[in-house]
């Protein structure tokens, strides 16, 4: 069925009006989640709805391009899609968390808290979505990192993904960012379309941003890359977003779930296949979703800086962990163990005869 899209209000003064503004008319909101039970006729273990999460970001590119063309939608046959877009991942796992929707895209980190807040019970990751996309950019006059002390920093969102990322990179080179002092940086969480304006003012000097953002800083108000978040990992892999899903749904539903999984998959290679349609595609999406189309080459140019997919990279979601410890947003003893069930992800990709993903020993008993 076709897919039915919402923005929900963001948690920032600085939310995206135009994304409330592109959603008085052509998108329009969907039901309580409680409505439960196959649809009728349909196979036991299948939806009436699935109420998905995502943000109209170059890093969830597969969930934008395969809900805007309708590939989502047909993957799930009877099953109700319902789409609500948001501007970062803890917004959108307290929405998960709440029952407001079913799975999300989002970060890492916003996962490790959805799964640590509900002692290990109410969620599990189980895809990734993409790797980079991801960096820090600056006026041109800012060339070394020791140049942001006295400056202000904005990210999407305190405890999301660029926040912890952020914040560890100032620590590990000597600056703070809770106080005051002359190595101290003034870091604000604000949504990205704010911090755009703000940097094109000269009232923020720098950001720790996801695509396209990274690229419409550069392109629109002459910002540098101080740091590639790649050139921070081992091979330049680590995970950006991730696929959650509330366990209970999971449970309930996993020919719907399953379905899910097999259209990210065939979404994310038909990006790879043909990055320049992709581009062109997720361009128009994008426009759509947030009521202004992007400057060209925008788009294309973002996409290259991400790698699409399914790898969670779970080796890399231990060590954002260990970030987020290391300044403060997660306990050091944390415990990670079962966040992940990649037994659906890895049925699907042996069914495409692909090769499939490891949750680097943070699955649950009898998953992969």
């Amino acid at each position: 069925m076709s897919a039915r899209s919402r923005i929900r209000p963001l948690a920032t003064t600085g939310a995206v009006v135009a994304l409330a503004a592109a959603a008085g008319m052509s998108l329009t909101a969907c039901g309580s989640s409680a409505a439960a039970g196959a649809p009728k006729g349909a196979p036991s273990g299948t939806a009436s709805t699935l109420k998905l999460g995502y943000f109209a970001n170059v890093t969830h590119a597969v969930p934008v391009v395969g809900v805007g063309d309708g590939s989502y939608a047909k993957a799930l046959g009877s099953t109700k899609l319902s789409t609500t877009i948001y501007n970062a991942g803890p917004t959108a796992v307290q929405a998960l968390l709440s029952g407001a929707i079913d799975a999300a895209y989002v970060g890492p980190n916003p996962a490790i808290n959805a799964f640590i807040k509900s002692h290990g019970t109410a969620v599990r990751l189980i895809a990734g979505g993409a790797s980079g996309g991801a960096a820090l950019v600056a006026k041109p006059s800012i060339t070394d990192v020791s140049q942001l002390a006295g400056k202000t920093v904005a990210d999407p969102q305190r405890g999301g993904t660029q926040d912890i990322a952020l914040k560890y990179y100032l620590k590990n080179h000597g600056l703070g960012f809770t106080g005051s002092g002359g190595k101290n940086v003034n870091v604000v969480s604000q949504d990205n379309a704010q911090t755009l304006t703000l940097f094109k003012q000269g009232r923020i000097d720098a950001a720790w941003l996801p695509e396209p953002w990274v690229s419409r800083l550069q392109q629109q108000a002459g910002a540098k890359v101080l740091v590639d978040e790649k050139s921070q990992w081992p091979g330049g892999n680590f995970v950006t977003t991730n696929l959650l899903v509330s366990t209970s749904y999971l449970k309930k539903n996993p020919r719907t779930v399953s379905a899910l999984l097999g259209a990210q998959v065939a979404t994310a290679q038909s990006i790879t296949a043909d990055p320049t349609k992709a581009a062109t595609e997720l361009d128009a999406d994008l426009g759509k979703l947030t009521g202004k189309k992007l400057p060209e080459a925008v788009v294309v140019a973002a996409l290259k800086n991400v790698k699409v997919g399914w790898d969670p990279y779970a080796s890399s979601l231990k060590e954002l962990a260990s970030h987020a410890a290391a300044v403060d947003l997660l306990s050091k003893d944390a415990d990670l163990q079962g966040i992940y069930d990649l037994g659906p992800l890895n049925a699907v990709l042996q069914n495409k005869k692909l090769a499939v993903v490891s949750d680097g020993g943070l699955g649950a008993k009898g998953s992969s």
